[in-house]
C-alpha cells in the first residue's frame, strides 16, 4: 500500500516502478490499470442506480421483474455493484504493486469490467434470473482468479487473505440468487448480509493498513500513529464471531444468536474506537483526503452501536445505512479520490478542491439518513429523498472531476 502515498511517482520505491523507457503517447489510457474503469464504472453507477432507485422508490417506476423485488435489488446493488466495483479498481491496481505482475489490462480488462457492466443491466432487460445469477457470479470468479494468480505466482500468502474476502462473495452472491429464485427461503437475505459483511471486513483490513499510515505521512509533521498487534487479532476474531451470530441469527431466528450478535457488535465499538483515537492527530483536519477517511472510520464505530441498540433496545435498523452511506460509501470515495491521484502522477497532497465538498455532501447523506431517519421518522420519506438527492450529487461532482483523470494518460506520460 506503500505506493499509494506518495506524492511523486518516480519516488514510489514499489516493485512497479522499473517502467518503460519510452514515455506513453496515446490519447486515452482508460485500459491500462484495473482502477480506471473500475472507479469510473463505479462513480457513474453510484450516480445512476441511485437515480434509479429514487425513481422506484419515490415515483413507483416499475423496471425490474416482479420476481426481483425493488428493494432487494438496490440492497444486492450497492454491495456486488458499487462495493464490489471500487475493490475490484483498488484490488487490481494494488495486486499489481505488490507482486510486480500484470494484472488484466487493455482488453481483458475492458471483458471483465464489461461483464460487471452485463451483470448490472441484465435485471432491467427482462432476462432470466438464472441468467443473471450465472454472469454475475462468472465476474465475481473472474476477478478472484485475476488477484489470485500474481499473488500465488510471487507466494505473497501475506494478501491472501484479502483474495479471500473477494473469493468468499462468489458462495454469497450464489446463495443470494438461490433465495430469490425460490430455493431456499432465507438465502436472499444470507446472501446478502454475507456479502455486505465481506465488504466491511475487507474496508476494516484496508482501513487498518492505509488510514494510519497516510495520516502519519500527511500531517506534515513526525507522527506515529498508534496500532496494536493484540487489538488487530481481537478485533479480526470478534467481527467473525459477531457476523456468524448476525447470519445464524438471520437463518434461523434464534434469540441466542441476536444477543450474541449485539454483545459482539458492542465490545467492537469500544475496541474499534480505541483504535481510532490512536491513529488521530488534530492536522487531519486540514486535509480533506485525511479527515474523510477517519470520519468514514467512525461511521463504521457508529453502526456497531447502532447495531447493538436495535437488538437491544429496540430502535430502528438505521445501523445498516451507518455501516454503508457513511462507512462504506465515503471511506471508497476518499480511497478512490486518492489512488486515482497517485496513480495518474498527481500530487496528493494537493488535491481538487472540490473533493470538501463531495465528502461534506456524502457525510451529510449519511446523516439526514441514520440520524433524521431515526429521530424524526414521521418525515422518513423526506429524509430518503433528501440522502438520495445528496448522494447523487457527491458521486456526480466525482465522476464530474476525476473522469478525465480516469480516461486520459498520466501526466508523466507513464503507462498506468
Amino acid at each position: 500500500m506503500d505506493c499509494y502515498n506518495h506524492t511523486s511517482p518516480s519516488a514510489h520505491g514499489c516493485p512497479h516502478a522499473t517502467h518503460p523507457e519510452k514515455p506513453y503517447v496515446g490519447k486515452y489510457a482508460f485500459d491500462h490499470l484495473g482502477f480506471r474503469p473500475f472507479f469510473l464504472a463505479a462513480g457513474l453507477f453510484a450516480v445512476i442506480g441511485m437515480i434509479l432507485w429514487a425513481g422506484i422508490y419515490g415515483f413507483g417506476w416499475a423496471g425490474l421483474p416482479p420476481t426481483y423485488p425493488a428493494i432487494t435489488w438496490h440492497a444486492h446493488e450497492m454491495v456486488f455493484g458499487y462495493a464490489v466495483a471500487v475493490a475490484a479498481g483498488f484490488l487490481l491496481t494494488a495486486v499489481k504493486n505488490w507482486t510486480n505482475q500484470q494484472t488484466p489490462h487493455q482488453t481483458p480488462l475492458l471483458v471483465l469490467a464489461g461483464v460487471w457492466l452485463l451483470a448490472r443491466l441484465l435485471p432491467f432487460a427482462g432476462v432470466p434470473l438464472s441468467v443473471i445469477a450465472i454472469i454475475d457470479t462468472l465476474f465475481l470468479l473472474w476477478l478472484t482468479l485475476a488477484l489470485a494468480r500474481p499473488i500465488i505466482r510471487t507466494k505473497q500468502w501475506k494478501q491472501a487473505a484479502l483474495v479471500g474476502k473477494i473469493a468468499l462473495l462468489i458462495p454469497a452472491n450464489i446463495v443470494f440468487y438461490l433465495g430469490l429464485l425460490g430455493y431456499w427461503a432465507q438465502g436472499t437475505q444470507v446472501g446478502l448480509y454475507a456479502g455486505f459483511y465481506l465488504i466491511l471486513a475487507l474496508i476494516f483490513t484496508m482501513g487498518r493498513r492505509v488510514i494510519p499510515f497516510f495520516i502519519e505521512r500527511g500531517v506534515g509533521c513526525p507522527f506515529t500513529a498508534n496500532n496494536d498487534v493484540w487489538l488487530d487479532r481481537f478485533s479480526l476474531v470478534l467481527f467473525v464471531l459477531f457476523v456468524g451470530a448476525d447470519v445464524w441469527a438471520l437463518a434461523t431466528g434464534n434469540p441466542l444468536a441476536g444477543l450474541l450478535s449485539g454483545m459482539f457488535a458492542l465490545v467492537q465499538v469500544l475496541l474499534h474506537a480505541f483504535r481510532l483515537h490512536g491513529w488521530y492527530h488534530p492536522a487531519i483536519w486540514e486535509k480533506p483526503l485525511l479527515w474523510s477517511l477517519y470520519l468514514a472510520y467512525g461511521w463504521l464505530i457508529f453502526g456497531f452501536l447502532l447495531k447493538f441498540l436495535n437488538l437491544a433496545a429496540g430502535i430502528a435498523p438505521v445501523w445498516i445505512h451507518a455501516f454503508a452511506y457513511g462507512g462504506i460509501a465515503m471511506m471508497t470515495c476518499g480511497m478512490m479520490t486518492r489512488v486515482a491521484l497517485g496513480h495518474t502522477g498527481r500530487n496528493v497532497a494537493e488535491p481538487p478542491a472540490i473533493l470538501v465538498i463531495i465528502f461534506l455532501l456524502l457525510f451529510a447523506g449519511a446523516f439526514v439518513r441514520v440520524v433524521n431517519a431515526a429521530l424524526v421518522p414521521e418525515f422518513y420519506a423526506m429524509w430518503i429523498l433528501s440522502a438520495q438527492l445528496l448522494w447523487i450529487t457527491a458521486f456526480a461532482l466525482f465522476v464530474w472531476q476525476y473522469a478525465p483523470m480516469l480516461l486520459k494518460p498520466r501526466i508523466d506520460g507513464r503507462y498506468g
